[in-house]
Formats: structure tokens, sequence, C-alpha cells
């Protein structure tokens, strides 16, 4: 569904900003690809993009890939941003530039819905989901584009059902250009994790699109050429298991009839390690990631967190057993929890070696808007607003001490030697347990193959050739190539050469020890 009724002509400019260098936008791998210029296609702007009236001429720019320029803006009657926290900066910089050309601005999305102080500056505020502050923002620029006297922020109320969300305008993204493909099945989380703002912006009880929906998404992202792998951005894929499991059968069927080609990862908790036929489900369904809020391997912690959903299975047994499904397990870890000790941060690198998780997000503990742990800690007189910091948490343990053992651990985990050992583990205990997909036409295209063989010559040269840690990279890679394995040589590499090169930058004070830092940097991800 989309607006409808409108009868006036509006030019809309999407513009969704630049990230700030960060662990999980993956940067430093796209040198070795085919041409991947940014991380995934930004589901909310495209949403609203297909959801304005028909007779709109909508122009989609993410500055990921280029910037938007003077003539951009010329073209458009009114702009339309939206991002994360970690975007803030290049959000509000959009905005100063639209308003150069005396251009009305909106923002939405999950920043401003949660701060929305952070964006003094922006006319319009649209604050919460897709619903009937959409058709008021609507509603209001089809009766006057000029700019309002003073901000006016809008609130959803009347969320649309997500049966009724209209297929985001994939079509004006450059699919191909993106390192994931993304899509959204559910929205909001079932769980209270003290730190987490999902159950505060999006409810407790998960919203669900249809299986037909999801379908009818992946076609069209297939269609616009994006195969690759397709994330799953929802915030927990088992939020609804009985959801999650009606939906499990129509992707294993999508994945029969168009070959295989296309993996899928999602989000999800650590207790979908006890369910054995979910997990059947997906492996069939060709998940191969999964990624998991484990935290903390600190079972005191975990219960302090009220993340108690982590303790329902032992956190290895449960990392295993996904494994043993052929699922990749990525991890969160978060560093700074009042239950912290001095003793923590060789604890976490102790669990590294024994999950054999090869890539954990670490980040300092941040205080988000909308959460317990806010409210907590401010109650407590222990929230910092302090820009030179990478936490706005008064931490129980010295501040200067966290950040050191954070940077310790960051050098530690990501050393190449270490880290190959954990993708090699991966390689033939948890890679060697996927289904054996057919080999379709598509993949043995020429357009295919040589994707492949593009990024093998800039692995063998940029890494193998150039690097610095080439010995490593060869004993990992000959093996890889003696077994045939050249999709877990690809895979793998990509991955770890961003995760060295970052978690070098990290431990050398050069990166923010949040993904949620108020330490704001300027946005290090070019536009081309």
């Amino acid at each position: 569904m989309r607006a409808e009724g409108i009868k006036t002509v509006r030019r809309i400019l999407c513009v969704f900003p630049r990230y700030t260098s960060s662990f999980g936008t993956f940067e430093h791998a796209y040198p070795l690809t085919d041409g991947v210029k940014a991380f995934m296609p930004p589901q909310g702007l495209l949403l609203i993009a297909a959801y304005l009236p028909e007779n709109w001429p909508v122009r989609f720019v993410d500055e990921n890939l280029r910037p938007a320029t003077a003539e951009d803006f010329e073209w458009a009657d009114a702009v339309f941003v939206s991002g994360m926290h970690i975007q803030r900066q290049q959000m509000n910089d959009i905005c100063h530039r639209a308003h150069d050309h005396d251009l009305v601005v909106a923002i939405g999305g999950p920043s401003v819905s949660a701060c929305p102080d952070y964006y003094p500056s922006f006319d319009y505020l649209h604050v919460g989901e897709l619903g009937d502050a959409t058709n008021e923002l609507i509603k209001r620029l089809a009766h006057d584009t000029s700019r309002p006297d003073e901000q006016v922020v809008l609130k959803t109320i009347d969320r649309l059902p997500m049966t009724e969300f209209p297929l985001p305008a994939y079509e004006l993204a450059e699919t191909k250009k993106y390192f994931l493909g993304s899509i959204q099945f559910s929205s909001g989380c079932p769980y209270q994790c003290e730190f987490c703002d999902i159950p505060g912006l999006y409810g407790r009880n998960p919203r669900l699109k249809s299986p037909q929906q999801i379908i009818a998404e992946l076609d069209k992202l297939r269609a616009c050429g994006a195969t690759d792998t397709v994330y799953f951005v929802d915030d927990n894929f088992i939020g609804n298991r009985k959801a999650a499991s009606e939906l499990l059968p129509h992707l294993i069927e999508w994945q029969k009839r168009t070959g295989y080609v296309t993996r899928l990862a999602c989000e999800a908790t650590l207790n979908i390690a006890k369910r054995p036929e979910i997990l059947e489900k997906m492996r069939e369904a060709y998940f191969v990631t999964i990624f998991v809020g484990i935290e903390t391997p600190d079972p005191d912690a975990l219960k302090a967190m009220h993340k108690d959903q982590n303790m329902m299975v032992p956190i290895l047994e449960g990392v295993r057993t996904i494994n043993s499904f052929g699922m990749e397990v990525v991890s969160g870890i978060i560093m700074g929890l009042d239950t912290d000790k001095p003793q923590t941060g060789d604890a976490l690198l102790s669990f590294v070696e024994e999950s054999r998780i090869p890539l954990l997000t670490i980040n300092l503990l941040q205080a988000l808007p909308k959460t317990p742990l806010w409210d907590r800690l401010e109650k407590a007189g222990r929230l910092i607003d302090d820009e030179g910091r990478d936490s706005n948490v008064e931490f129980l343990l010295p501040y200067e001490d966290v950040v050191s053992s954070w940077r310790k651990c960051m050098e530690v985990a990501y050393e190449p030697k270490k880290l190959f050992a954990r993708y090699l583990h991966q390689c033939n205990y948890t890679y060697a347990n996927r289904i054996k997909v057919p080999v379709s036409p598509e993949m043995k295209s020429w357009a295919n193959i040589r994707r492949g063989l593009i990024m093998l010559r800039n692995i063998f040269w940029k890494v193998g050739v150039l690097g610095d840690y080439k010995r490593v990279f060869w004993r990992f890679a000959l093996g890889r190539l003696k077994r045939g394995d050249i999709e877990g040589l690809i895979s793998a590499t990509l991955v770890a050469h961003h995760l060295i090169t970052f978690a070098r930058a990290a431990s050398s004070g050069r990166q923010n020890a949040s993904n949620y830092s108020i330490r704001l940097r300027e946005a290090s991800v070019p536009a081309e």
C-alpha cells in the first residue's frame, strides 16, 4: 500500500548519509571485491520512497556511493533523510546543504525517533515507524513545500500494519555495489535487555510481514541485482518463533526455485540453539550466518543486564550447536559493564579462543535513551556528556583502564594468525555442515566466474603480495585451494582483512570504542 489521493506533484530527494568508519561496515574489504562500495541498501528510505504517492518522482542518493550534488538539490522540492546514531553528524550536514538551496528537510528513522534533540535544524521530525505521521508529512508537503517557521514534530500513533508495507524501492539503489542485500521480516523484540532500545522504539510484540511479502521482496532484490547474501535486519529473527517457523518452508522453496545462489543471514538470540527444528529449516533455507548478542560470557553480568535468554543453554554449547547446522556465529560483546573486573579482558580473550568465533563486535557500553540502562544511570548521576569520551557511562572501573582493556582485546583477538586459525576451524567444522547446493547455470555463468576471478586477483595481490601478514594468509589460502574451497577462501579473507585493518586502527586509538560513541568523528568512509 502507498499513499493515495494526492494530486499535487512533488519531487523528493532521499539522501542516505555516509557511515563513520566502524567495525560492522566492512569498508576495508571493499577493495578486495569486484566493485562493492557500500554496506547495505537502507531499508527505511527505500520503504518511504515506495510509499510516496505514485505520481511523485523520487531520486535516491546513498552518500556512501556518491555525494548528493547541487544538481540533485536543485531538482528537488523536498529532502528526506534517515539514519542511525553513528550517522548523526552526516545527517545534520545533509540538512545544512539542503537549506543552502532553501529546501524543506524531513528526517526519520531510529536515531531521530530515539533522540529528537540531536536534530535541531531539520524542518520536520518524523518520530516512529511508518504510519499516520508519514501520511501527515506527505499531506503537508503536498500542500506547501516552503520551510515552516519553526520545527514540526510528527509522531506516529497509528502504525501501518507491516502486511500493508509496499515492496521497498530497491530499483532506486545500485544493489550490485553493496556488500550485503537487506530485507526486513519483523519489527520489535519480546526481550527487555537493559541496554537495548528496541523494545522502547518498536515494542515487545514483534510485528510481521507475510511470507508472501518476503518472497516478493527476495524476487525483487534478485531482479535488481542483489544475488549474493541477503541479511534479515530484524532485531530478532525468532522474536516470534511460530512466524519464523512458518516463513522458513517458503524460503526453502524459493531457494530451490532460484538455484540456491543467495546466502541468507540474520540476527537472533542465543536461545535459538534450543530449537533444532528451526535450525534445521534454516540450514535447508541456506542461512549461513547468525549474529548473536552474546554480550559477555559472564553469567553474573548476563543476569544483571536481564539477558536471561542467553542462560537457557551454556554459551559455548549454544555456539557449537549453531555451528553444527552450518551457520557461523557472529557475536556482539560489551565491555564496561558494572560487573566487569580488572581481569574481564583476559576472560574475554579466553572466550574468543574457546568459542572459535571469528567475528566479534566488541564495544564499550553506551547508554541509549529509551532503555532501562539510561533510566538507571540517569537516576544514579552516572551519565556523562563529554564528546571527548568513547562512552557516556561513568564506569565503576577507571575509564582509561576500560579503554586500554578494549584496545588490548582488539589487538589480540584480531592478530592475523589467531584470526585465520579461527576461520580455518569454521571452514572445517562449520561451513562443512552446510547443505550441498546444486551448481546452477547462474553459478556456472561467465559473469559469475569472472567475479570470482576478479576477487581472487585482488586478494592475491593486495593481501598475498602487498600485505604484511602474507605468510599467515598463504598458509590458509593454500589449504583452501587444495580442498577446492574457493568460496571459503574468498569469504573468509574478505572479512578477515577488514577485521585486521580495523583492529589495528582501534588498538592504536584511531577508532571509536563504541558504535554509538558520542565522540563524533568525521565520516571516513568516502563517497566516491
